[in-house]
């Protein structure tokens, strides 16, 4: 059993209109082995799992031996401008997700992509000049903070 230490929130940075099979083919073009999140929030607020959770997936690279990798559809505008444009049965489904790993990874710490971006004006804050990305286009660790 992996030992869990972060559950990272990401978005595709594409459509919101994507499936999981367009999700999963970007995955294998780009020549992984295992795909970049374990489960994947579609439009309708749907989860679909798309690694088992005992498997390492590709989500945040040097962080995935002990993560969940979760994403949401979507979190660009039509301009691919990050934007949080999750729907409400999106949020929905997070929140539900979010709240059964918590009870499975109660000590995992619950953030978004972004949040390993490096603090390089040393404040204690990555602020958004910092990012490495804008992933998932909205403060995980905020508003999550109280599951």
């Amino acid at each position: 059993m992996r030992r869990i230490e972060r559950i990272f929130v990401h978005c595709t940075a594409g459509s919101q209109k994507a499936t999981v099979k367009e999700v999963l083919a970007e995955f294998r073009r780009k020549g992984w082995q295992n795909p970049g999140y374990h489960y994947l929030i579609t439009a309708d607020g749907s989860c679909h799992r798309l690694l088992g959770e005992e498997h390492a997936s590709n989500g945040v690279k040097g962080y995935n031996s002990t993560s969940i990798n979760i994403a949401y559809t979507g979190g660009v505008d039509e301009r691919l401008r990050s934007t949080d444009n999750r729907t409400d049965a999106q949020k929905a489904g997070l929140l539900q997700l979010l709240k059964e790993l918590r009870g499975r990874y109660p000590k995992a710490v619950i953030m978004g992509h972004r949040d390993i971006s490096p603090d390089k004006n040393k404040n204690g804050i990555i602020d958004p000049w910092e990012r490495i990305k804008e992933c998932p286009c909205f403060d995980a660790k905020d508003e999550y903070k109280n599951i």
